[in-house]
């Protein structure tokens, strides 16, 4: 996350089910009324995931509820969004995506000098042991911090 950003959501459940191996910041297609949106925070990056199409990338499933004061000019909060990114990056994610069986998965989306940037993450699912030994490795961490915390008093 770069320093100045304005943070309006974190995909959290993402860290959980992935590995994350490598992130990207894309620039998002928007119309007015989902920027104004955006700014009230009304966004959720749960169920979303990002497709390679015609040379594009595309996020799906991300939901931007539409803008109270919006009337006509409101769009379709499920709609399909274009990122916007280097042709040579978007070739390389292809790849990887192919080859290898990662997933792209937008971990988070923020505000960088007015602009709206959505963070891609290249993912590999963590399966349910990963999951568990994440859990153990974060709870072993806590309870030695707490150890140093208390002795250090």
């Amino acid at each position: 996350m770069p320093e100045g950003a304005k943070i309006i959501t974190l995909n959290r459940q993402a860290r959980h089910e992935y590995f994350v191996i490598e992130t990207l910041e894309t620039g998002i297609e928007l119309v007015g009324t989902e920027v104004k949106s955006l700014r009230a925070g009304t966004v959720n990056l749960k169920d979303a995931w990002v497709d390679v199409e015609d040379g594009e990338l595309w996020v799906k499933g991300m939901h931007i509820s539409p803008y109270d004061k919006g009337n006509i000019f409101n769009r379709d909060p499920l709609r399909e969004r274009r990122l916007l990114a280097h042709k040579n990056e978007i070739r390389r994610l292809f790849q990887q995506v192919k080859l290898q069986g990662y997933t792209l998965v937008p971990l988070s989306l923020y505000f960088k000098r007015g602009r709206v940037k959505l963070e891609l993450g290249l993912c590999k699912g963590k399966k349910l042991y990963d999951k568990r030994a994440t859990a153990a490795a974060r709870d072993a961490k806590r309870t030695i911090d707490r150890a140093l915390k208390s002795q250090n008093r």
